[in-house]
């Protein structure tokens, strides 16, 4: 009887998704947990560390390590690698591209390079974006990407997720990398970084500030909470699946001018909105067409983010 310890590299595990998904991991699994993380702007250790028991503590370790620097000595032990290190932030991607190539090509490059001379690895995950389908707005109908369609990246960020999404599958072909990668919608949630979009907007209508909307604020976005997408993403992990792509979305869809006077009326202030000229190539909608991985897994009830928003505005 093997007495190997089960253990998980979460690669980016300090940010916002990767710290949801160690916390389940620790709390659902017996699974131990390797965090290796660069700490960049967006990590934040205590959003794991708050959320554990002593016990749960003795089976995480962390390196503070880029993703470019990693070696197969980093993997050794490692059942599952998964991959959430990434730089996201489009705006960021407008201003200097240069960061999204070397993180999220490179960085997944590097790690696809370790990971095949890794003998003891069941899976490799990726964890993608659903902006590598592009603007669905172009279309000019109410169709839906499913996994089969074509890549259509409108920023360095998705072009570089998109790139990323390329280099797994072909590591796959040619060196036998079993792999899944999961394409997801805007997350929300507890300890998401202050330059998202929700933090900025409920922070600058609670403090009476402008609120800056890009044009005419119609952007359609599909919003998840982050716990239901790492649930997903951990039953995907330990199932049967391997060499496939999974979309990951609740299926509800809101405009983001919505979502601003939603905020406003719940915390009972006027908004001081700021228009202010559209991000350039910014996608109006993203559709995900989701039966994949619910004819897997099974349909579920998604937490909405108006109850996650009441919520907030309740323990405000």
């Amino acid at each position: 009887m093997s007495d190997k310890v089960k253990r998980v590299v979460v690669t980016g595990g300090w940010g916002f998704i990767g710290s949801r998904f160690i916390l389940s991991v620790l709390q659902n699994t017996d699974y131990h947990v390797r965090v290796i993380d660069s700490k960049t702007y967006a990590a934040d250790p205590s959003r794991v560390l708050q959320g554990l028991s002593v016990k749960d503590l003795f089976r995480l370790e962390h390196l503070t390590m880029d993703i470019n620097d990693v070696k197969r000595v980093n993997l050794r032990g490692a059942d599952y690698v998964v991959n959430f290190a990434a730089e996201s932030h489009v705006d960021n991607s407008i201003k200097d591209g240069k960061p999204f190539v070397r993180s999220n090509i490179e960085g997944v490059f590097n790690l696809l390079e370790c990971a095949r001379q890794t003998n003891e690895l069941k899976k490799f995950i990726q964890i993608s974006t659903d902006e590598v389908y592009g603007d669905m707005y172009d279309l000019r109908g109410r169709q839906s990407a499913d996994e089969s369609f074509s890549l259509r990246p409108s920023s360095y960020y998705s072009a570089s997720k998109a790139s990323a999404d390329l280099l797994v599958q072909s590591a796959a072909r040619t060196f036998g990398v079993p792999y899944i990668i999961t394409r997801s919608c805007n997350n929300f949630g507890p300890g998401q970084d202050k330059e998202k979009f929700l933090p900025t907007l409920f922070n600058a209508i609670a403090e009476g500030k402008e609120v800056p909307v890009y044009g005419d604020g119609l952007q359609s976005r599909e919003w998840i909470h982050v716990d239901d997408n790492a649930q997903i993403i951990l039953e995907l992990m330990l199932s049967a699946a391997t060499d496939e792509t999974y979309n990951i979305g609740s299926g509800y869809h809101y405009k983001n001018i919505e979502i601003v006077n939603f905020v406003a009326e719940l915390l009972e202030k006027d908004v001081k909105y700021k228009h202010v000229a559209d991000r350039l190539g910014h996608d109006k909608a993203y559709r995900l067409n989701n039966s994949k991985v619910e004819g897997f897994l099974g349909e579920r009830v998604y937490q909405t983010l108006e109850g996650y928003l009441k919520d907030e505005v309740r323990a405000h």
